[in-house]
């Protein structure tokens, strides 16, 4: 810290970032909470090399310093040198994930404050551990926003939870817009994937038949996810007009200037699902096993569309019933009409 400056000001705060693209969207109310309490902070981030596209949509982010250690993977000896490149640049560091391996680069960096949730025997490695209440922080976004509070202040709740907010790019979106031949049409954009389990994704015929009835209705769709959603995009698409299959084709960074485009969005709970309400743009959220009051999409423009069953939620990655009914019994014309519903009321407002 500035030699003489009030606590807080000029402070070098590293972030150990978490692994999935909702979690890091999320986190960018930590972000904006450091900013605000800590005047003319300086905020990097230690994260996967995927998320540094969407940190460099964060105007509070500073630095992004990328750790790549595959997934389940220990990686001593990069988790070394990234310490080492770090020595001396913060003077603390909130660790988000609850793991142990994720404290130990700013422990190896000798960050001298260094903040986190107690977890899986981290005593040694975090010197200012705070205690879980999951009835007071029964959201994520809250618990990583509580990380960057004052303990007292944390622990008895009730505070302001900043909505993410994601930078767009103009340029970018009229190359893409080009680049696959987007029509003039407006756009809904479908998001099928779900990296966590088929518990959360709705039916790929569900999603065909409600593109089917968007274009007929004048829309174009864009379909959205990465490569490992290709086969369910190609299924949603194939020999539609008006239906884009942009799933592995587009960068995440990409995946922000498309969605903030479109009118609409219609998505199971996942990580372009918060990217979409992080934009601005207007969420049709579907919940089968995961539940909105833990991970609801960050906005005020939001529809839930959940059937609430007697089962659910499970938050299991496969239905332990076989059935998977919180989403099949979930319509295409439920959803359609919400669309059409909430075009209705924005011809109003416009």
């Amino acid at each position: 810290m500035t030699e003489g400056a009030a606590p807080g000001a000029g402070e070098r705060i590293l972030v150990v970032g978490p692994s999935w693209v909702g979690d890091m969207v999320m986190a960018q109310s930590l972000f904006s909470t450091l900013e605000a309490r800590h005047p003319g902070c300086r905020i990097g981030v230690l994260a996967p090399a995927w998320s540094l596209p969407i940190l460099e949509r964060m105007a509070e982010v500073d630095e992004g310093v990328a750790l790549d250690v595959g997934h389940g993977e220990f990686g001593w000896s990069t988790r070394r040198r990234v310490a080492r490149s770090l020595r001396g640049r913060f003077d603390r560091a909130i660790v988000l994930p609850r793991s142990w391996k994720s404290a130990l680069v700013p422990f190896l960096a000798g960050i001298p404050r260094r903040t986190g949730f107690t977890g899986e025997q981290r005593y040694g490695l975090l010197n200012d551990r705070r205690r879980l209440d999951k009835a007071v922080l029964d959201q994520t976004v809250k618990r990583f926003v509580a990380l960057g509070l004052p303990a007292a202040e944390a622990v008895a709740g009730g505070f302001t939870v900043p909505r993410p907010h994601l930078a767009v790019d103009g340029g970018n979106l009229a190359e893409l817009r080009r680049i696959h031949e987007l029509s003039s049409r407006p756009a809904i954009g479908m998001m099928p994937g779900a990296e966590y389990g088929p518990a959360k994704q709705w039916p790929l015929a569900h999603f065909r038949t409600l593109a089917e009835s968007l274009v007929a209705e004048g829309f174009e769709v864009r379909v959205l996810g990465g490569p490992k959603d290709d086969e369910a995009g190609k299924t949603i698409t194939e020999g539609l007009a008006y239906v884009h299959n942009l799933c592995g084709r587009t960068r995440l960074a990409d995946a922000v200037d498309l969605l903030a485009d479109c009118r609409q969005v219609v998505t199971n709970d996942s990580g372009l699902m918060h990217v979409a309400a992080a934009t601005g743009t207007r969420v049709h959220a579907i919940y089968g096993s995961s539940s909105p009051v833990y991970t609801p999409p960050l906005t005020d423009s939001a529809e839930i569309h959940t059937l609430s069953l007697e089962c659910s939620p499970c938050f299991a990655r496969t239905c332990p019933l076989g059935h998977t009914r919180c989403l099949t019994e979930l319509s295409p014309q439920r959803l359609l009409a919400a669309v059409l519903g909430t075009e209705r009321r924005l011809a109003v407002e416009e």
